[in-house]
């Protein structure tokens, strides 16, 4: 059997030779890219790990700054109830002694009267031994043993009592009372035009907004101010322009805001279907895509009221809120340092739902959803309430 192994051929030599340089080279060349990717793997996950535990410094960093505000908050509250509740003991301390001098006064009155009773009762007891003395044993002497000068000093000082214990010539202080009362009502007043603390602050971020017509679906109606919208059954011939919808019935607001605080209020009485929220103006404004209605796409957050229930939309994701009450007002504030948007019931600023975007990456517009007519029960517009104060950033 011939081994081919041990070929002395140069040429056989060399050939095989230069085929194992070759495979070594292609084996460590393999294993540098492969130990290359590992080390750049486990960069990109000390890096991820680096940031992991950043964001987790953010969110104890969070934690922390909130509950500092908050413990903040409850002092001052406590303080104020302190100051209120020492006042208020103050106040009825004050009262208090008026109306214990004024029952003491009373009281020596009423002891006077009650002396004088008792001393004409003791005069009544012996006169009416004395008839009785008079009827079985008549003795006249005794009888004007009791002269009539001692009746009428009786009389007299009958008289005099009444004159000194008169009821009325005892009272409080009603006119200081009620400069009390009107003090109490005025601090009433003010604290009524400073709470809730949220909706004043919160309303001091109120910013003017109007309607963009060209934006609007062709059924929908805008008021000539720019501060309502309206569904119609009447397809409107309006130009097709790039910025309308022309399947969702949304319509945005022409003002853009990229800063500060903004909050609007959206008058919805009498509606049984909208939606309403804020939208980046790239939001999608043809076709039937999902990402065209008010929060199914990244470009938009919404509450939507439907058939009785409430919504909250962002992304696609639905988020059911346990609300069944129809609400009038609603509002909505966006806030850029926080980058959050947030809904209110806005009669008594109750919280219906916030989604925190960490960063706005656009400008925001007021978006709103009249809706369709829902069986003839929803033929009320929603009309933005515009309050005149400007917008603050503070």
């Amino acid at each position: 059997m011939n081994c081919f192994c041990s070929c002395t051929s140069p040429q056989r030599i060399c050939l095989t030779a230069v085929d194992v340089s070759c495979a070594e080279y292609v084996q460590l060349s393999l294993q540098e890219t492969l130990e290359k990717h590992q080390e750049c793997l486990k960069r990109q996950r000390e890096a991820v790990k680096h940031r992991l535990k950043k964001l987790a410094a953010r969110q104890s960093e969070i934690a922390k700054k909130s509950s500092v505000i908050r413990e903040s908050i409850i002092r001052k509250y406590q303080e104020i109830q302190a100051m209120l509740d020492e006042d208020l003991r103050m106040t009825l301390s004050h009262l208090e002694m008026e109306e214990r001098a004024a029952v003491s006064a009373l009281d020596g009155l009423m002891e006077n009267n009650f002396s004088l009773i008792q001393e004409i009762e003791q005069h009544l007891a012996r006169l009416t031994v004395a008839i009785e003395q008079t009827d079985t044993e008549p003795d006249t002497m005794t009888f004007f043993s009791y002269p009539e000068q001692q009746d009428m000093e009786t009389v007299d000082r009958v008289m005099d009592l009444l004159d000194r214990t008169d009821p009325s010539s005892v009272s409080l202080d009603e006119v200081k009372a009620d400069q009390i009362l009107g003090l109490t009502n005025n601090m009433l007043l003010l604290i009524s035009s400073q709470t809730p603390i949220i909706k004043k602050l919160t309303k001091s971020y109120s910013s003017e907004v109007f309607l963009d017509p060209e934006t609007a679906h062709p059924k929908l109606i805008i008021s000539p101010q720019g501060d309502s919208a309206t569904y119609t059954d009447t397809w409107q011939q309006l130009p097709d322009l790039p910025g309308r919808f022309d399947t969702t019935l949304n319509v945005i607001s022409l003002q853009g805001f990229s800063f500060g605080r903004h909050y609007w209020e959206i008058d919805v009485t009498g509606k049984t279907y909208w939606e309403l929220g804020v939208t980046y103006p790239n939001i999608p404004r043809k076709g039937t895509t999902e990402d065209c209605w008010l929060g199914r796409g990244d470009e938009s957050w919404c509450v939507e009221f439907f058939d009785g229930e409430y919504t909250a939309w962002h992304g696609g994701v639905p988020h059911q809120l346990p609300l069944t009450k129809s609400f009038c007002r609603i509002g909505v504030l966006c806030s850029f340092p926080a980058g959050l948007v947030t809904f209110f019931e806005a009669d008594n600023m109750t919280p219906l739902f916030s989604f925190c975007a960490g960063t706005f990456s656009d400008c925001l517009h007021l978006a709103l959803c009249p809706g369709h007519d829902h069986n003839g029960t929803n033929a009320e517009p929603v009309v933005i309430c515009n309050a005149p104060s400007p917008s603050s950033d503070l």
